[in-house]
């Protein structure tokens, strides 16, 4: 028999690639509605044969997430996970390395638009243009009374907390307003990649930094990373970024932190318990928020598709996924 794909979730851009697997699989998709009946269709064999996986990140709405039960529910052929995204917490990789189960992501290519999101917040939460851009929609002008002043770019001190892909390319931008880049990474980059930023310890970064960007991604490692202890070695007045993921920042903390001017403004793209916003972001001026749109433009979904699909034909050709995650690839 031919091995099956499982699609979860949808294809919007990369149709004619998509299809093309049809050459090599037999794409199915779930008829199931909720995790639980995914769990029960699982176990009742209509999904054996299913070799690889692709999932996209909405799909979590379907199936809950990868955790060790949906993973032990899995038909036994299943050897290849393809997730669409460059960030995968919603997958426990260990459960899947338990079972044989390679995973892969898509990394760089969102680089270049989660970065753009990235100076966005960050111009938007240094200029404080979320009062009086609310304030115009109401006809106020810029508000009474007026709002108080911005701050420029220029000699400022960005300290990028994750020195990948995308906050090395953040890097790049940011220097173009005049600013000035430390980082800090678990490893120091080679001169090549760090391209004259500072490698800083994660203390220095916090104490040093007029803004911080968050740039890393979401473990038992990195989760409430930033709370109140951190919060307390910042620069009064400082600027905080992230459009990695919410939970690496305690919201509670985050939420004092503002009230009492230890942080002065945020720029936010995710959140602790997506689709909720911590009503305290909600309700304070100095927040600009976006709904978890960092890679929502026509060209980075494209490379997404692509490259992800690029992981399932090699899994389907020759038994290994081209963007394997970190953590199983260190043990190739």
């Amino acid at each position: 028999m031919r091995p099956k794909v499982l699609l979860l979730g949808q294809i919007e851009h990369a149709v004619v690639s998509w299809n093309s697997l049809s050459s090599v699989a037999d794409v199915v998709k779930p008829t199931s509605r909720n995790r639980s009946e995914f769990l029960a269709e699982c176990k009742s064999g209509v999904l054996d044969d299913v070799v690889v996986i692709y999932r996209t990140f909405e799909s979590v709405d379907l199936t809950g997430r990868f955790d060790e039960e949906l993973v032990s529910s899995l038909p036994g052929s299943v050897r290849f996970v393809c997730h669409n995204g460059a960030g995968y917490d919603q997958i426990d990789v260990d459960a899947c390395s338990e079972r044989g189960i390679k995973v892969s992501h898509a990394p760089n290519a969102v680089n270049d638009a989660t970065a753009d999101a990235a100076i966005f917040l960050m111009l938007g939460a240094l200029r404080r243009f979320n009062v009086p851009m609310t304030a115009l929609r109401k006809g106020h002008w810029r508000g009474y009374p007026p709002p108080p002043l911005g701050h420029d770019p220029q000699g400022k001190t960005l300290g990028i907390l994750g020195m990948g892909g995308i906050g090395r390319n953040m890097k790049k931008k940011a220097e173009v307003f005049g600013i000035c880049v430390v980082y800090h990474n678990r490893n120091r980059l080679s001169k090549e990649l760090a391209a004259g930023a500072e490698y800083v310890s994660f203390e220095d970064l916090l104490a040093r930094s007029d803004i911080i960007s968050i740039n890393i991604p979401l473990n038992v490692n990195t989760r409430h990373m930033i709370s109140t202890r951190e919060f307390e070695q910042m620069k009064d007045g400082m600027v905080l970024v992230n459009t990695a993921r919410g939970a690496v920042i305690d919201e509670g903390a985050l939420v004092k932190a503002l009230d009492s001017g230890k942080v002065a403004s945020i720029g936010l793209d995710v959140y602790e318990q997506e689709p909720s916003i911590h009503w305290g972001l909600k309700a304070n001026p100095n927040v600009v928020l976006l709904p978890h749109m960092g890679t929502w433009t026509v060209e980075t979904q494209s490379a997404m598709e692509q490259q992800t699909i690029g992981n399932v034909r090699s899994a389907l050709e020759t038994g290994a996924l081209r963007d394997l995650v970190p953590e199983q690839a260190r043990h190739e």
